[in-house]
């Protein structure tokens, strides 16, 4: 699966809820390099690993300019326990309806076991200060994740 955006295109806005219920949009991130990633569910070792490379390389992308969002379709409730049991500095997004993983492209059917169902296909934007992409990662290595992004 490959996303329908582009480098080089305007990243699609979004208004969505973080772990705090907190409304967080795109407009917020205006003037600022943003990480926006999407990944498929809480606690799972290839997102927890993907997660916490983000957290222990934090201070590089501050240091670049960059503000992280991470995005996967689980509940508030679930990303308040992520985000608390593994100490992550940014927030992430609670995607339940799926409509901004629709909106990005990184929604569609997947196969596991030979089982199909619909899910996330991890896939990392970077979107720069005027909100265009800048670069967009399909195959995510998720345990040296910072060395793709930076």
């Amino acid at each position: 699966m490959t996303t329908h955006l582009k480098q080089g295109a305007k990243a699609p806005t979004f208004t969505a809820r973080n772990e705090n219920g907190e409304k967080v949009s795109l407009n917020d991130y205006k003037g600022k390099k943003l990480v926006l990633y999407f990944y498929p569910k809480d606690s799972t070792p290839g997102c927890t690993a993907q997660a916490c490379n983000i957290r222990d390389n934090y201070q590089s992308y501050l240091a670049k300019g960059y503000e992280v969002l991470g995005v996967s379709p689980d509940s508030v409730k679930s990303h308040i326990k992520f985000k608390e049991k593994y100490n992550l500095p940014f927030s992430l997004i609670a995607d339940e309806d799926h409509a901004l993983a629709e909106k990005y492209g990184v929604w569609g059917e997947k196969s596991m076991y030979g089982r199909k169902y619909f899910g996330i296909f991890r896939t990392t934007f970077i979107i720069d200060e005027n909100g265009k992409i800048e670069q967009i990662i399909e195959k995510v290595n998720t345990k040296n994740h910072t060395e793709q992004i930076l």
